[in-house]
C-alpha cells in the first residue's frame, strides 16, 4: 500500500489528518505539484486526472479523492467514528462534509488558482474574474458556517468528525489565498483556535 502525497496542497492535507485521527500509518511518496510532478507520465498512469492524493493498495487497486481514500480506512477502523453513529449523524456529517468542500475548499482553491501569482504555470488560463468572483462566495459561507458554530461545538454537531477536517483545511487555505476571517464571525474563530490546537492539525 502506497499513499500518493503533497505536503503543499489541501486534499492530501485532509487525508494526512484524517490518518492522524485514526492513529492509521501508511507508507507514502511525496509528489511536488509546483513542480508539476502530478503531471507526470508516470503518475498520469496512477490517476488519470493528475489530481492529488492517491493511495494504491497491496493488489493494485487505485483509489483517488480524498473522502473515498478516508472511507477505505473507515471502513476498516471505525473507532472514533469520523463519518457518523447513527442514520441521522451520518446523513448530518455528509451534508455539512460537502457543503464545507463546495461553498468553502472549492471557492478558496478558485480564488488561490486564479490570482496567486505562484499558481500562473499549473492554471492554464488563469481566469482573475473568476478568482476576485469566487471572494464574496468564501465569506459569505462563512457566515454561514459561524451560525452553525454558534450552535454546536464543532460543524457537524458536538464531535470532531470529516467535516471539521475539510472546513479546517479550507480554512487554513484561506491565508494562501490572501483572504481573511471576517473579525465578526467569532465563532468561526473560536472553533478554528480549537482544532488548530488538536495535534492533528500537524499532520
Amino acid at each position: 500500500m502506497k499513499l500518493y502525497d503533497s505536503k503543499m496542497a489541501p486534499n492530501p492535507r485532509r487525508v494526512r489528518i484524517y490518518l492522524a485521527e485514526k492513529g492509521i500509518e501508511v507508507p507514502t511518496e511525496q509528489v511536488d505539484m509546483m513542480k508539476g510532478e502530478h503531471k507526470t507520465a508516470q503518475y498520469t498512469a496512477i490517476n488519470a486526472l493528475q489530481r492529488m492524493p492517491a493511495l494504491v493498495l497491496d493488489d493494485g487497486t487505485i483509489i483517488t479523492e480524498s473522502i473515498a481514500i478516508c472511507r477505505y480506512f473507515e471502513a476498516q477502523r471505525p473507532n472514533p467514528p469520523m463519518f457518523g453513529t447513527d442514520p441521522k449523524d451520518i446523513s448530518l456529517v455528509e451534508m455539512w462534509n460537502r457543503r464545507c468542500e463546495i461553498n468553502l475548499l472549492l471557492a478558496v482553491a478558485n480564488v488561490f488558482r486564479h490570482l496567486h501569482p505562484a499558481m500562473k504555470e499549473l492554471e492554464v488560463p488563469q481566469i482573475a474574474a473568476w478568482g476576485e468572483a469566487n471572494k464574496p462566495r468564501v465569506v459569505d459561507f462563512l457566515k454561514i458556517l459561524n451560525e452553525q458554530l454558534g450552535k454546536h461545538k464543532f460543524v457537524a454537531g458536538d464531535r470532531y468528525t470529516v467535516a471539521d477536517i475539510t472546513a479546517q483545511v479550507a480554512v487554513d487555505f484561506l491565508k494562501p489565498a490572501r483572504i481573511p476571517v471576517p473579525d465578526e464571525l467569532t465563532n468561526v474563530k473560536r472553533w478554528h483556535a480549537e482544532v488548530s490546537a488538536r495535534p492533528t492539525a500537524k499532520a
